[in-house]
């Protein structure tokens, strides 16, 4: 009995009218079987965004001439896409401070198995989370951040991340911020969490200030990590609503359960190439 291997396409291209049906059938004609299908048509950006997912029961020709096939289906339709075995996870590199929280939830759901991905290795600038990544026998990488050695740790994760052959960076509560040039070299490959404070109550204890204002909604937004601060593609934001009862204490809490929630969600999404840059946006295909 053939053993059945399964794939993603996700593809992005300028909308004209028979792109979804041009792809479709040199799937069909190639034997692909076509398993799940998502797709959307942006009318401001004329743009026409899909996934497909497929096995190759009854696949005509190999993988590598198949690839061929949607390498020269694109170029006339100006097509980006993404082609992947949906079983070869990506590679993924953690970067965090010293909050865990982020870091445990990631964890737990890779070793539970219902995270695609293999996280490689992780990186600091503390040692809080060491023993962390030691119990789960991940390699730890210690590079401590100070104002004079800033651009030279940030070569160092970089060299990491390339090292491991990483495909997506997770700041999971990284605090620190990354270059401009970083930003761009990473761009589509790099995802940050942050409270849905911001901008409101930027800087230092954003759960002080917020509870001071009396707010009456707690949240967080995981999203694409871009050279404008806390400003890139947003992937995922949880929200719950909290009343003048909690106390501070109470709100960092539930921040945290919501961070992790958002940023394991984000990370799914990636790894499931759910998702497409839409300019500043982006288009989740479920």
């Amino acid at each position: 009995m053939k053993n059945t291997h399964h794939y993603i396409l996700t593809w992005q291209c300028p909308d004209t009218s028979g792109v979804l049906a041009k792809v479709s059938q040199s799937l069909f004609e190639h034997g692909a079987f076509i398993t799940e299908t998502s797709q959307y048509s942006d009318p401001y950006t004329d743009t026409f965004f899909s996934r497909i997912a497929f096995d190759d029961r009854e696949l005509t020709v190999s993988f590598s001439a198949f690839r061929q096939a949607i390498d020269l289906l694109a170029k006339p339709l100006n097509m980006h896409y993404q082609l992947r075995e949906k079983e070869n996870f990506p590679n993924v590199v953690i970067a965090v401070s010293k909050d865990d929280h982020c870091l445990v939830s990631l964890l737990t759901k890779w070793k539970a198995g219902v995270l695609p991905v293999n996280i490689v290795a992780i990186t600091s600038n503390h040692q809080d989370c060491q023993p962390l990544a030691q119990w789960h026998n991940v390699p730890f990488h210690y590079l401590p951040v100070n104002k004079d050695n800033k651009a030279q740790q940030e070569q160092a994760l970089l060299a990491i991340y390339q090292q491991y052959n990483g495909h997506l960076l997770v700041l999971a509560r990284y605090m620190q911020i990354l270059s401009d040039e970083l930003c761009r070299s990473l761009r589509g490959q790099a995802i940050n969490i942050h409270h849905s404070f911001l901008p409101s109550f930027k800087g230092a204890k954003p759960y002080h200030q917020a509870h001071k204002r009396g707010v009456k909604i707690i949240g967080a937004t995981a999203h694409y990590v871009t050279a404008d601060l806390d400003e890139g593609p947003i992937i995922v934001q949880e929200v719950k609503p909290i009343n003048h009862a909690f106390t501070i204490e109470h709100m960092v809490h539930l921040g945290h359960d919501l961070e992790a929630i958002a940023l394991c969600n984000a990370v799914k999404m990636h790894a499931e190439q759910r998702i497409c840059i839409n300019k500043d946006k982006t288009v989740i295909l479920s």
